[in-house]
């Protein structure tokens, strides 16, 4: 305080006028603090400090206070750096540019992300009648604590629908490949495992693989099937969710 210099030759400040005089320095250490603010993990046992790094980044570009939450979700948190893009979470009432904060993002870490917006009310919606978002959350990174309490909903018409994208295996095996027909067989457990009220991630998934299909994930994701075995099994799988949720339909029809 005692050596504030104010240079005599200065630009648009004339003697006499009034100033306000700031002390700058705890205003860069509480907006370094913002920005180094450690995220909440879920799920995750150990993450590459590299990867903390870019999940940072990505949730200042972001800005952490301008949305109810950023959660980061997806191949990006698995071991390793075999991920296509980085999945991105960003909840709240705000609009967001996406296409500028995904060029911007892709221009300081040089990765892509896949942006989606949600409120806080699709989001839980999601939870609570979709297997895809409870996988999602299983293992996610988020700015903010999450709390949610959401009790499951079977809806058939929302689970119809999703399984109807992994009959693409069926119907286009050869074209698929290894990650896609992966990606389409989770989908096909996730809901199988909804429907009967178990537990929904990465390794409960892979482990009823196993089980269903007589084959790891990996083989799969290698792309190392054979088609005839692979494909009656599946379709069978495939076949008994299916009935499952026609089940559930007659079930909750019956009841109204």
């Amino acid at each position: 305080m005692d050596q504030i210099y104010l240079p005599k030759n200065r630009q648009g400040l004339e003697a006499g006028s009034y100033v306000v005089v700031k002390i700058l320095q705890q205003e860069d250490a509480r907006a370094r603090e913002e920005n180094n603010a450690k995220p909440f993990f879920y799920g995750l046992k150990y993450l590459e400090p590299i990867k903390i790094q870019i999940i940072q980044e990505i949730m200042n570009i972001i800005g952490r206070e301008s949305y109810e939450n950023i959660i980061i979700t997806g191949s990006f948190l698995e071991s390793g750096f075999n991920f296509k893009d980085i999945d991105v979470l960003v909840i709240g009432e705000t609009k967001i540019d996406e296409k500028k904060v995904s060029s911007e993002v892709k221009s300081k870490i040089g990765a892509d992300i896949h942006l989606i917006a949600l409120s806080s009310k699709e989001l839980i919606l999601g939870l609570s009648s979709d297997p895809i978002y409870e996988n999602m959350l299983s293992k996610c990174v988020s700015a903010k604590r999450i709390v949610f309490n959401v009790k499951r909903r079977i809806n058939p018409q929302i689970l119809d629908l999703q399984l109807l994208k992994s009959k693409m295996i069926l119907d286009n095996f050869d074209a698929l490949g290894g990650d896609e027909k992966y990606y389409l067989v989770k989908n096909l457990i996730a809901i199988e495992l909804f429907i009967n009220g178990k537990k929904i991630n990465n390794e409960a998934i892979d482990k009823k693989i196993g089980a269903d299909l007589g084959i790891c994930s990996d083989k799969i994701k290698d792309n190392l099937l054979e088609k005839s075995v692979f494909l009656k099994k599946f379709k069978e799988a495939y076949n008994k969710t299916l009935k499952q949720i026609f089940e559930e339909a007659k079930r909750q029809n019956g009841s109204k």
